[in-house]
């Protein structure tokens, strides 16, 4: 593979670590609803002028239209509002990493989702040790009084059953034209997002210059550059290259919550996030592959 594919996955990975950085700066002054319908649709709407710039067509089966909402919902809404919800009371790094354990659930559901892949032996294991890390990372917060982090880690564990779900829900669109499915679907996010945050939260008010500027990156870098060049890169890289930029964005969510947000971590944490990226190793098999080969 090219060095210049490499550099834009690992820059895809950064980018959506820096979404965890961008979320808990927004929660200080918007809701987590907010937070998710204003990515949602500044999002939409840069894609839309991408699409049109492009002069890319729009389907013309009208009953792709509601399944482009469903995907936006799974693939958007929801978790990227439960994403913000669990930074309330967990650090974001600590977030970063859970959302890392996406291709563990999409093992899972794939297993159950009717044609779905098939795991093998190293994903199963992967799975395991995944899980067994992320036991490790809520040790801490098993202490009395710690209830909220509890739910905290849950929502954003639901938040990578989501990912896991459209992951396989997404194989339909394989011969939709890639940019009106993310244009549709980030469109089909801010219909159900933006009511749904009226209706919670009342209308936002935002006064910092650091809110404006995090709900800019979010929305622009960490959603709409980012879908798009995941697009534009899994047809030259492939799936499996393209999963690589799960072990970026940990990465870049810890290095960016300690540098920036001064985030500490107990010995316990770093112990949960090795044993996770220990399950990604497996998942991944290449080296896992490579390990068995050796002794031959």
């Amino acid at each position: 593979m090219k060095l210049q594919y490499w550099l834009l996955i690992i820059l895809l990975g950064a980018v959506w670590g820096c979404s965890f950085l961008f979320n808990a700066v927004l929660i200080r002054e918007i809701s987590p609803l907010w937070v998710a319908a204003g990515r949602v649709s500044i999002g939409a709407a840069i894609c839309w002028l991408v699409f049109f710039a492009t002069r890319k067509k729009l389907p013309t089966d009208p009953n792709l239209y509601w399944q482009f909402l469903v995907l936006g919902i799974l693939n958007y809404a929801i978790p990227f509002a439960l994403f913000p919800f669990a930074e309330q009371t967990v650090a974001s790094s600590i977030v970063g990493v859970i959302n890392g354990m996406t291709p563990m659930t999409t093992v899972i559901v794939s297993q159950l989702w009717p044609g779905g892949e098939k795991a093998t032996w190293n994903k199963v294991v992967g799975v395991a040790v995944g899980f067994a890390g992320a036991v490790i990372l809520a040790l801490p917060s098993l202490g009395v009084g710690a209830s909220a982090q509890i739910i905290g880690l849950l929502a954003a564990f639901v938040a990578t059953l989501c990912y896991a779900l459209t992951l396989n829900y997404a194989r339909r669109f394989a011969k939709v034209e890639p940019y009106a499915v993310a244009s549709a679907s980030l469109t089909g996010a801010a219909l159900v997002s933006v009511p749904i945050a009226l209706f919670f939260s009342g209308i936002p008010i935002i006064t910092r210059p650091e809110t404006w500027g995090a709900l800019f990156g979010i929305s622009v870098f960490s959603t709409s550059f980012s879908f798009l060049l995941v697009y534009w890169l899994l047809p030259r890289v492939g799936a499996t290259n393209l999963s690589l930029n799960t072990f970026i964005t940990p990465i870049s969510a810890i290095l960016l919550g300690v540098l920036v947000l001064h985030e500490r971590f107990e010995l316990i944490h770093i112990l949960g996030i090795i044993v996770i990226f220990l399950g990604l190793v497996f998942i991944d098999g290449r080296l896992v592959k490579g390990w068995r080969k050796a002794p031959a």
